[in-house]
């Protein structure tokens, strides 16, 4: 019998590594998002809340939350590539699972935005405030 539940970390992490190393997940990695182009050939959507977004988010996204983003995918262009990332990575490969499936070319951004802010040395001093996956202060 399982001794937890379905959506364990243990076996997200085992999902998520299953499906890159398949082909199934493809991802962009921090260095590669500033050679990304700004010429409306790709799209760059970010994932996360207003919240999350408004204290920090790569210069281009478009913000659509992962909560909407089915009812707003019509607002996404299926001839372009997608480029996505949220806070830390999760919602973001929950997207592009969600948009691969519907036929996009889609790609993860690997880490995050937190992970992406601090590699690239331009995290704003607000994003040390903002709280992972949504998640609110206690």
């Amino acid at each position: 019998p399982p001794f937890s539940s379905a959506k364990d970390p243990v076996n997200m992490a085992g999902f998520v590594i299953e499906n890159i190393r398949g082909g199934i997940m493809k991802q962009i990695h921090w260095n590669d998002v500033e050679s990304l182009p700004r010429d409306g050939s790709v799209t760059l959507l970010d994932v996360q809340d207003p919240r999350e977004f408004s204290a920090g988010h790569i210069d281009g996204a478009v913000s659509i939350p992962l909560d909407e983003l089915r009812g707003r995918v019509s607002e996404l262009d299926a001839a372009k590539p997608v480029y996505v990332n949220c806070y830390s990575g999760m919602r973001s490969y929950v997207a592009c699972r969600m948009l691969t499936g519907l036929g996009f070319d889609c790609y993860n951004l690997a880490g995050g935005w937190r992970f992406y802010a601090k590699a690239a040395g331009n995290a704003p001093a607000s994003a040390a405030g903002a709280f992972p996956c949504g998640a609110a202060p206690f």
